[in-house]
Protein backbone atom coordinates (compact mmCIF):
# COMPACT_ATOMS: atom_id res chain seq x y z
CA UNK A 1 0.00 0.00 0.00
CA UNK A 2 2.88 2.52 0.90
CA UNK A 3 4.13 1.86 -2.84
CA UNK A 4 0.60 3.32 -4.13
CA UNK A 5 0.32 5.80 -1.79
CA UNK A 6 3.96 7.07 -2.97
CA UNK A 7 3.25 6.89 -6.52
CA UNK A 8 -0.18 8.59 -5.77
CA UNK A 9 1.59 11.39 -4.30
CA UNK A 10 4.28 11.78 -6.63
CA UNK A 11 1.44 11.85 -9.62
CA UNK A 12 -0.42 14.45 -7.04
CA UNK A 13 2.75 16.95 -7.18
CA UNK A 14 3.75 16.48 -10.71
CA UNK A 15 -0.23 17.23 -11.47
CA UNK A 16 0.02 20.46 -9.40
CA UNK A 17 3.29 20.99 -10.44
CA UNK A 18 2.29 21.29 -13.89
CA UNK A 19 -1.02 23.18 -13.19
CA UNK A 20 1.08 25.99 -11.36
CA UNK A 21 3.25 26.44 -13.87
CA UNK A 22 0.09 26.65 -16.93
CA UNK A 23 -1.45 29.15 -14.40
CA UNK A 24 1.16 31.17 -14.19
CA UNK A 25 0.84 31.67 -10.73
CA UNK A 26 3.87 33.23 -9.84
CA UNK A 27 5.79 32.67 -12.88
CA UNK A 28 7.16 35.72 -13.55
CA UNK A 29 7.05 39.28 -11.96
CA UNK A 30 5.29 41.87 -13.37
CA UNK A 31 6.65 42.93 -16.69
CA UNK A 32 7.13 46.54 -15.61
CA UNK A 33 10.34 47.16 -17.85
CA UNK A 34 8.54 45.74 -21.04
CA UNK A 35 5.95 47.85 -20.11
CA UNK A 36 7.73 50.94 -19.89
CA UNK A 37 9.79 50.22 -23.17
CA UNK A 38 6.60 49.67 -24.93
CA UNK A 39 5.11 53.00 -24.31
CA UNK A 40 8.19 54.26 -25.27
CA UNK A 41 8.16 52.98 -28.55
CA UNK A 42 4.43 53.71 -29.27
CA UNK A 43 5.01 57.48 -27.78
CA UNK A 44 7.99 57.44 -30.02
CA UNK A 45 5.85 56.44 -33.16
CA UNK A 46 3.70 58.85 -32.55
CA UNK A 47 6.39 61.38 -32.36
CA UNK A 48 7.90 60.28 -35.44
CA UNK A 49 4.42 60.83 -37.54
CA UNK A 50 3.50 56.91 -37.82
CA UNK A 51 -0.56 58.30 -38.07
CA UNK A 52 0.39 59.65 -41.31
CA UNK A 53 2.85 56.85 -42.83
CA UNK A 54 2.21 53.52 -40.98
CA UNK A 55 -1.10 54.36 -39.49
CA UNK A 56 -2.33 50.45 -39.00
CA UNK A 57 0.98 49.68 -37.42
CA UNK A 58 0.56 52.05 -35.18
CA UNK A 59 -3.18 51.11 -34.21
CA UNK A 60 -2.58 47.59 -33.17
CA UNK A 61 0.49 48.97 -31.24
CA UNK A 62 -1.57 51.23 -29.44
CA UNK A 63 -4.41 48.45 -28.99
CA UNK A 64 -1.93 45.63 -27.92
CA UNK A 65 -0.49 48.67 -25.01
CA UNK A 66 -3.94 49.14 -23.67
CA UNK A 67 -4.73 44.86 -23.40
CA UNK A 68 -1.10 44.67 -22.31
CA UNK A 69 -2.55 47.16 -19.50
CA UNK A 70 -5.21 45.67 -19.16
CA UNK A 71 -3.90 42.38 -18.24
CA UNK A 72 -1.25 43.96 -16.17
CA UNK A 73 -4.67 45.31 -13.52
CA UNK A 74 -5.82 41.74 -13.88
CA UNK A 75 -2.23 40.66 -12.74
CA UNK A 76 -2.31 38.84 -15.87
CA UNK A 77 1.71 38.85 -16.39
CA UNK A 78 1.97 35.95 -18.86
CA UNK A 79 -0.21 38.15 -20.99
CA UNK A 80 0.80 41.26 -20.31
CA UNK A 81 4.85 40.95 -21.10
CA UNK A 82 2.99 38.92 -24.26
CA UNK A 83 1.19 41.83 -25.21
CA UNK A 84 3.83 44.43 -24.25
CA UNK A 85 6.74 42.98 -26.72
CA UNK A 86 4.26 42.62 -29.64
CA UNK A 87 3.24 46.40 -28.96
CA UNK A 88 6.84 47.04 -28.68
CA UNK A 89 7.59 45.25 -32.26
CA UNK A 90 4.79 46.73 -34.02
CA UNK A 91 5.53 50.56 -32.77
CA UNK A 92 8.77 49.98 -33.93
CA UNK A 93 7.50 48.67 -37.30
CA UNK A 94 5.67 51.97 -37.08
CA UNK A 95 8.80 53.91 -37.19
CA UNK A 96 10.71 51.90 -39.62
CA UNK A 97 8.19 52.47 -42.24
CA UNK A 98 7.98 56.42 -41.03
CA UNK A 99 11.20 57.16 -41.51
CA UNK A 100 11.17 54.80 -44.84
CA UNK A 101 8.27 56.90 -46.17
CA UNK A 102 9.99 60.08 -45.42
CA UNK A 103 13.37 59.09 -46.66
CA UNK A 104 11.30 57.98 -50.25
CA UNK A 105 10.21 61.43 -50.25
CA UNK A 106 12.62 63.38 -49.48
CA UNK A 107 14.47 61.48 -52.44
CA UNK A 108 12.04 62.13 -54.53
CA UNK A 109 11.62 66.18 -53.50
CA UNK A 110 15.56 65.76 -54.21
CA UNK A 111 15.20 64.51 -57.96
CA UNK A 112 12.26 66.89 -58.49
CA UNK A 113 14.79 69.76 -57.41
CA UNK A 114 18.03 67.95 -59.67
CA UNK A 115 15.68 68.21 -62.77
CA UNK A 116 14.70 72.01 -62.10
CA UNK A 117 17.87 72.67 -61.51
CA UNK A 118 18.92 70.37 -64.93
CA UNK A 119 16.39 72.05 -66.92
CA UNK A 120 17.15 75.46 -66.20
CA UNK A 121 20.43 75.08 -67.03
CA UNK A 122 19.71 73.57 -70.45
CA UNK A 123 17.15 76.44 -70.92
CA UNK A 124 20.42 78.58 -70.33
CA UNK A 125 22.89 76.64 -72.68
CA UNK A 126 20.58 76.59 -74.98
CA UNK A 127 20.24 80.80 -74.91
CA UNK A 128 23.77 81.35 -74.95
CA UNK A 129 24.35 79.01 -77.94
CA UNK A 130 21.53 80.56 -79.62
CA UNK A 131 23.90 84.46 -79.12
CA UNK A 132 21.71 85.27 -76.43
CA UNK A 133 22.62 86.88 -73.09
CA UNK A 134 22.51 85.00 -69.55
Amino acid sequence: MTSRFSILQGATAVACTVALAASGCGSIPPPTVQMTVAKGAVDAAHAAGAQAYAPTELRLANDKLTNAQRAMVDKDYTEALHLAEQAQTDAQLAIGKTQAAKASKAADEARADARTVQEDLERKARRVGAGGTQ
